[in-house]
């Protein structure tokens, strides 16, 4: 089954609130200008994942997902879990959404 909007939330939530905190002010520190919100971005992120291939693979899981503000943009990585092979891994860094 593909990757929702509501999953990568939940993932970037399940890495700390240091990460959820890193998305929202993304957005909010550059007031009057806007960059996507945080639910923009994990709905975006969400589609990138499903097009990679990584949202309909049954092995697969999203463990967490790390955001890191490197302005003007954010960097996120995803951890994996293969649950056929037992192991983790990491996407490279995705940096974007300014």
């Amino acid at each position: 089954m593909a990757l929702d909007r509501q999953q990568v939330r939940e993932s970037i939530e399940r890495a700390g609130d240091e990460h959820w905190e890193a998305l929202v002010e993304h957005h909010t520190d550059v007031y009057p200008e806007s960059n996507p919100t945080p639910g923009d971005v994990a709905r975006r992120e969400a589609d990138r994942l499903n097009e990679l291939g990584l949202g309909d693979d049954p092995d697969l899981e999203l463990v967490e997902s790390r955001v890191q503000r490197v302005p003007p943009a954010v960097r996120i990585t995803h951890v994996f879990a293969n649950r056929e092979k037992g192991t983790r891994f990491e996407t490279d860094p995705f940096t974007g959404y300014e």
